[in-house]
């Protein structure tokens, strides 16, 4: 009777998670939320970011709550403002310690990226269990940091395990994506994928996406490739540029068989309609490209810390699921010579599609999510042994 009444007077499980910046930490960190809310439907879920990253615009649109800290990226080209980044460290640490604090929260989780650290460091002060997730193949230098602060470590790629403090006893889950692409069923959605995009009939679609912010070495060679292909109808352009291009992409593309976009908020749709993808190789979207089986020309970011873009990107291109494409060989005349062999063998796409290596990305979330529900079990007990 005393363990039954302890645990109907628990307060409702409380989780904090740092995820900020760009689409790459935020969305999973969202799949994690998510996946936590369909096994503890009554959890509170906040997140902890900044004033400057999508944070403050994906996070509330999915209807979780955010906390903004004062935090400076982990960035040598900050010249000499990175001397204040031990300030900024305590001062958003102790403002972390607080909003933990105030929601009750039985564990902190840094998704990666400058505003996780905090959440992080702000565990540790308030004595709470924390857990990183790392989804590059070499970690970024804020979760370098924060593994020092935390044994409870999860990474979506084995070979990260080597450049973590403590990465050896690492739990592998694979990276959380949304339960839309988890599932994405492309064959059965892509006639009405393609309808909804305006996609013509019996066109081949080209999916050009330089992540949450645009890329504009992939948005400059794609107009070109736009040019390259005027007047044709058996091929389509949709390009996504991030909202700071996206007028002057679309007065080069009139008369061109290619649509610009801001943002792609329905990645099912456009994942199911696309015959390829040419695209930055973030964590999150070579995982979206993995389980969901989408060919692809990847571009990596060649200033992402320690190359680890080409590193995402090797996971792809050494299974035969996509091409390396180097930025600064990425002009249109190189997506052309790529992209128009790839578009008439419609047999090449499918070995492409088919030799995608799929891993644990579609139950990530939900595997990451019963590790923080364990871990954050142990708090709960404390709390009301």
């Amino acid at each position: 009777m005393r363990s039954v009444l302890r645990t109907a007077s628990r307060t409702p499980l409380s989780v904090v998670i740092g995820a900020g910046g760009t689409g790459g930490h935020i969305y999973p960190g969202l799949a994690l939320a998510d996946a936590l809310r369909r096994a503890v439907p009554d959890a509170v879920i906040s997140f902890v970011g900044t004033e400057r990253g999508l944070e403050t615009r994906l996070i509330p649109q999915a209807g979780y709550r955010l906390h903004t800290v004062d935090m400076i990226p982990f960035d040598p080209a900050l010249g000499a403002r990175r001397y204040l980044l031990p300030a900024a460290l305590m001062k958003s640490g102790a403002q972390c310690r607080a909003i933990l604090r105030e929601q009750g929260a039985h564990i902190a989780v840094g998704m990666g990226g400058y505003p996780s650290a905090p959440a992080i460091v702000g565990a540790r002060m308030a004595g709470l269990p924390s857990l990183i997730h790392e989804s590059n193949a070499v970690p970024g230098r804020a979760n370098r940091f924060a593994a020092r602060l935390t044994p409870h470590i999860a990474v979506a790629f084995d070979r990260s395990r080597a450049h973590l403090p403590g990465g050896e006893g690492a739990l592998t889950t694979g990276m959380p994506i949304a339960a839309s692409l988890a599932t994405l069923d492309r064959t059965a959605l892509r006639a009405s994928a393609r309808a909804a995009l305006g996609v013509p009939d019996g066109a081949r679609l080209v999916l050009v996406n330089g992540g949450s912010l645009g890329a504009a070495r992939l948005t400059e060679a794609s107009v070109g490739l736009a040019a390259r292909w005027r007047g044709r109808d058996d091929v389509h352009l949709l390009i996504k540029t991030g909202p700071a291009a996206l007028a002057d992409t679309r007065r080069h593309l009139l008369g061109t068989p290619a649509v610009a976009v801001p943002y792609l908020d329905r990645m099912d749709l456009a994942y199911a309609a696309a015959d390829l993808v040419v695209c930055r190789a973030g964590s999150a979207t070579v995982a979206e490209l993995a389980t969901t089986g989408v060919p692809a020309v990847l571009v990596p970011y060649p200033h992402a810390p320690g190359d680890h873009q080409t590193h995402n990107a090797r996971v792809l291109s050494d299974a035969g699921a996509g091409l390396l494409l180097a930025d600064a060989d990425t002009t249109a005349e190189a997506l052309a010579a790529l992209a128009e062999p790839l578009l008439a063998d419609p047999a090449r796409l499918a070995a492409m599609s088919a030799a995608a290596p799929t891993g644990p990305h579609a139950r990530a979330a939900d595997l990451l999510a019963r590790h923080v529900i364990e871990l954050a079990g142990t708090q709960r007990e404390l709390q009301y042994s």
